[in-house]
């Protein structure tokens, strides 16, 4: 059975720090969003353009091929500095910093595993997944969990230099557009001058 057609869930921007009781809290990535496809050994990695990038990070291909069984995942690849810091302008770049990591795509949702689809199932099991899934994995990791309280995990992202955050309802489905069970705050004017070109749409 071919692996299903997956419509990308998008987090809803917020002005301010949020703290929703029970919620979880996830740095965002400052990356390229993807969702990687892997069918045996066959594995694409489609962006949100729905261009398959496969070809251009085959350590990620390979990474993702020695994973067992079918897969969906998504996440955002990325780059980091050496305070584990994403940096998405050094994805454009053919020669990146000495000290930058190699391309990591950084997994926050599993949307296909075990031969069934896991949309229907609330996001703390496909997070159980995840990890399980990943487990010994340098190239393909799950996205970095901050505090379980909203306002400590906002601390935590400005002490850190992170881009903003995620929060999730941990009960919420995968539905597929804009959704307000996934909430993101960003940093103002985040290292403006620094980052480049931004993508349309990057979410």
């Amino acid at each position: 059975m071919p692996l299903p057609a997956v419509t990308l869930t998008h987090p809803t921007l917020v002005p301010r720090p949020i703290q929703h009781e029970g919620w979880v809290y996830e740095e965002k990535v400052d990356g390229w969003r993807l969702v990687a496809y892997k069918e045996g050994a066959k594995v694409r990695l489609v962006s949100r353009q729905g261009r398959d990038h496969a070809a251009r990070f085959p350590e990620l291909v390979a990474a993702l091929q020695s994973l067992d069984g079918s897969l969906i995942l998504d996440g955002e690849l990325a780059v980091y500095d050496r305070q584990l810091i994403s940096r998405f302008e050094w994805l454009r770049q053919q020669s990146r910093p000495e000290l930058a990591t190699p391309p990591l795509f950084m997994v926050f949702d599993c949307l296909y595993a075990r031969n069934k689809d896991l949309r229907r199932q609330p996001l703390y099991v496909r997070r159980n997944v995840i990890e399980d899934v990943l487990d010994e994995q340098d190239l393909v990791l799950p996205v970095r969990r901050l505090s379980d309280d909203g306002l400590k995990a906002w601390r935590q992202v400005l002490e850190r230099g992170y881009e903003g955050l995620v929060a999730k309802d941990p009960e919420s489905p995968y539905v597929g557009g804009r959704t307000l069970k996934w909430l993101k705050v960003k940093q103002a004017r985040y290292r403006s001058g620094e980052r480049g070109w931004e993508p349309k749409g990057k979410s």
